[in-house]
C-alpha cells in the first residue's frame, strides 16, 4: 500500500522515488471546482488514494475559470494525497510564475508539470487577455534555476534552492515526429525529468515515442489514458480537446454497447494493460468519473500501489509473476 508517513506524506516524493527506481507508476487527474468549495474535488482525489502514486491538479485547463491549482494541491497534501501541481504559462508573466513557484514550494508541493496552457480562444471567456510571456520550456528553465539556488535576476537565493520534481507533457501521436523529438529534447535539456502524455489511442505511436524519442533522453513516460463515457462523449472530446484523435472504431464500439459506461471502462483497462508493456507508467484521466479509476486498474490486472520500500506495487500482476518466475529459474 502507499506509504503516507514521514517525509513522503509531507512533501510528496512517492512518484519521484517510484520512477527513479524504474517501477511502474500510476497517476490520475482531478479538476479544481468552478467555485469556492473544494469538497467534491477532494472527495474525487480521496477515492484514488492507494490506487495511484500521485494525482495531478489541472491549471486553467481549456481556459475556463477554476479554483487555484496551488490551493487544491495544498488541501490534497493535508489530506495525505500526493499532488502533482500543473502550472500553465498562459495567464502569468515571469514575476507571477516566480512568485507562484516559490509559494508552492513553501506549501510543501514538489511534483510539478510545466505547461504552456490551452489557448484562451478554447475557453468560455475568449475576450480574456493571454500573457504567454513564457512557454513550457522557459518555465522548465526557470524551475531548474530555482532548484539550483539561483535567483532569476541575479545572484543566489538567500535560503538555498528549491526541490521541485519537474515534468513535461507530450503528444506521442503528433504528426511531426521531428518536431516532437526536438521539442522533447529541449524540455529534457531545460530540466524535465518525466513525461505525462496526452491521451493515447495508438499503441504503436506510443511505442515509437518511447523507444525512439523519450528513452534515449532518459525520460520515463506515463502514457495518457482517457475514460470515455459514451460515443457522444468521445465525439465531444475530439471536437473540443486540442490534439485529441479518438478513432472512429472506438466511437462505434461505444455506440453499439448496451452499457456505454461499462464499455468505456473496458476500453480504458485494455489500454492500461497494453501501455504497461510499453511505458513506465500510465496517467489516467476520468473527468467527473474519478471513482471509476480503481475499476479500470482492477480490470487491467493492476492492484493497489505500494510504497517505495515495497517491491511489486502498481505493476501489472502478470509482469510481477513473470519477474518472480524468472528469479526462481535463475535461483534454481
Amino acid at each position: 500500500m502507499v506509504d503516507d508517513g514521514g517525509w513522503f506524506g509531507c512533501c510528496g516524493l512517492l512518484l519521484q522515488q517510484t520512477l527513479a527506481r524504474g517501477r511502474f507508476a500510476i497517476t490520475a487527474e482531478v479538476t479544481p471546482p468552478r467555485g469556492g468549495d473544494p469538497a467534491r474535488t477532494l472527495a474525487a482525489a480521496a477515492a484514488l488514494r492507494g490506487w495511484v502514486h500521485a494525482v495531478n491538479v489541472t491549471d486553467g485547463s481549456r481556459a475556463v475559470m477554476r479554483m487555484s491549482s496551488i490551493a487544491v494541491c495544498r488541501l490534497m497534501l493535508e489530506a495525505g494525497i500526493e499532488p502533482v501541481l500543473q502550472m500553465a504559462c498562459r495567464d502569468r508573466n515571469r514575476i507571477a510564475l516566480q512568485a507562484d513557484l516559490l509559494g508552492a514550494h513553501a506549501l510543501g508541493l514538489r511534483n510539478l508539470l510545466c505547461l504552456t496552457g490551452d489557448p484562451v480562444r478554447a475557453g468560455d471567456q475568449p475576450e480574456a487577455r493571454a500573457v504567454n510571456e513564457f512557454e513550457s520550456v522557459r518555465l522548465l528553465q526557470l524551475v531548474a534555476r530555482l532548484n539550483a539556488g539561483l535567483d532569476p535576476v541575479q545572484g543566489t537565493l538567500p535560503d538555498g534552492g528549491t526541490a521541485f520534481f519537474a515534468g513535461a507533457a507530450a503528444d506521442p501521436q503528433s504528426p511531426s515526429r521531428s518536431g516532437l523529438r526536438s521539442r522533447l529534447q529541449r524540455k529534457q535539456q531545460a530540466g524535465a525529468r518525466f513525461v505525462q502524455t496526452q491521451m493515447v489511442s495508438d499503441g504503436e505511436a506510443l511505442r515509437r515515442f518511447v523507444d525512439e524519442i523519450a528513452a534515449p533522453l532518459g525520460l520515463p513516460v506515463l502514457a495518457g489514458v482517457f475514460l470515455l463515457k459514451s460515443a457522444r462523449n468521445a465525439a465531444f472530446i475530439n471536437r473540443v480537446v486540442p490534439g485529441a484523435n479518438i478513432p472512429q472504431a472506438v466511437i462505434d464500439r461505444l455506440a453499439a454497447a448496451s452499457d456505454p459506461a461499462a464499455e468505456g471502462i473496458a476500453i480504458a483497462a485494455e489500454q492500461v494493460a497494453s501501455y504497461s508493456q510499453i511505458a513506465q507508467g500510465v496517467h489516467l484521466m476520468a473527468i467527473k468519473a474519478e471513482e471509476r479509476i480503481p475499476e479500470i486498474l482492477r480490470q487491467a490486472g493492476i492492484g493497489p500501489v505500494a510504497g517505495v520500500g515495497d517491491s511489486a506495487g502498481g505493476r501489472p500482476q502478470g509482469q510481477v509473476a513473470a519477474e518472480q518466475l524468472s528469479q526462481s529459474l535463475l535461483l534454481g
